[in-house]
């Protein structure tokens, strides 16, 4: 590439106006205190909620590995 030529962009890329916007507006979420910044019954729902999904997770990996030992022994 010679030094004339300016560097392509993907269209999706946006110009300096979009980076500003996407920065300062519409940028990644802040979660800096966000589990402990919430009233305390919203806390106790988050934790419940988290502790669901591991618990589902958890059996989700254990069926799959009951499956593949069930395959394994036939």
């Amino acid at each position: 590439m010679s030094e004339d030529e300016k560097p392509t962009r993907d269209p999706g890329e946006g110009g300096r106006f979009w980076r500003w916007a996407y920065k300062y507006l519409a940028g990644p979420a802040e979660v800096q205190g966000a589990v402990y910044g919430g009233s305390t019954e919203a806390r106790e729902l988050w934790k419940r909620d988290l502790e669901n999904r591991k618990r589902y997770s958890r059996e989700q990996r254990e069926r799959k590995r009951a499956a593949r030992e069930a395959e394994r022994g036939r």
